[in-house]
């Protein structure tokens, strides 16, 4: 049972880091761009009870650990952000759209720090260091997770599939009436992930994604 628990930990923990900063990323840079939409709501807050979403935050991170899923993701509550209030809509669009996966990969940057930081210590230095070395080892178990969440949940949201990052910035580089065009999938967005995900093609279009940016991140420390 504390096996479990601690497994639980390991992949909590940085499941709700990740997003969390995800969304907050995307109000301030809205709010520093023009929208103050997700200040007045206050949504620009660490505190994640303000960003668990029942499904994304939750259930669905669990189903993906319990089926052994290649690899695993979540989403909170969105942050709202209306875009008509930017001071240039269509440009600062891309900005907002990138906060959230450039924070992503932010953090999985400081975590490979922190995780190379805690195996330097994996040598016990006296008689009395096995049991900070029982503390140590799923600390750094929780960073590498931490590491392997952030860039996947950052190579996902880049997908150009609206309503994800990526696909915003695509509605956002686009011109008419080609942006138009792929803004009018967004409702739909989810369904068509979905169906990637169950089909394995989410898969192959992630990995070699994901495995370059663990080899670059791994190769900068």
């Amino acid at each position: 049972m504390v096996e479990t628990i601690q497994n639980i930990a390991i992949w909590a923990v940085p499941v709700l880091v990740a997003i969390v900063f995800h969304e907050v990323a995307h109000g301030y840079v809205a709010n520093y761009l023009g929208d103050p939409t997700a200040a007045r709501m206050g949504r620009l807050t660490l505190n994640p009870l303000a960003h668990i979403d029942p499904f994304g935050t939750v259930l669905l991170p669990l189903l993906l650990i319990v089926v052994h899923s290649p690899f695993v993701f979540g989403y909170a509550k969105p942050v709202p952000v209306n875009f008509h209030n930017l001071r240039h809509p269509k440009r600062d669009m891309i900005w907002v759209a990138l906060a959230g996966p450039l924070t992503n990969l932010a953090l999985a940057f400081g975590s490979v720090m922190i995780w190379k930081l805690l195996l330097s210590y994996d040598e016990p230095l006296s008689a009395g260091a096995s049991s900070s070395i029982a503390i140590l080892s799923p600390l750094a178990d929780m960073a590498k997770t931490s590491v392997i969440m952030n860039v996947v949940l950052a190579v996902f949201n880049l997908i150009p599939i609206p309503p994800l990052d990526g696909g915003r910035v695509l509605v956002g580089l686009l011109p008419e009436p080609q942006s138009s065009a792929v803004a009018r999938v967004e409702p739909f967005g989810f369904l068509i992930v979905i169906a990637l995900l169950m089909t394995d093609v989410l898969d192959r279009l992630m990995g070699p994604a994901i495995r370059f940016l663990l080899v670059v991140f791994n190769w900068l420390v």
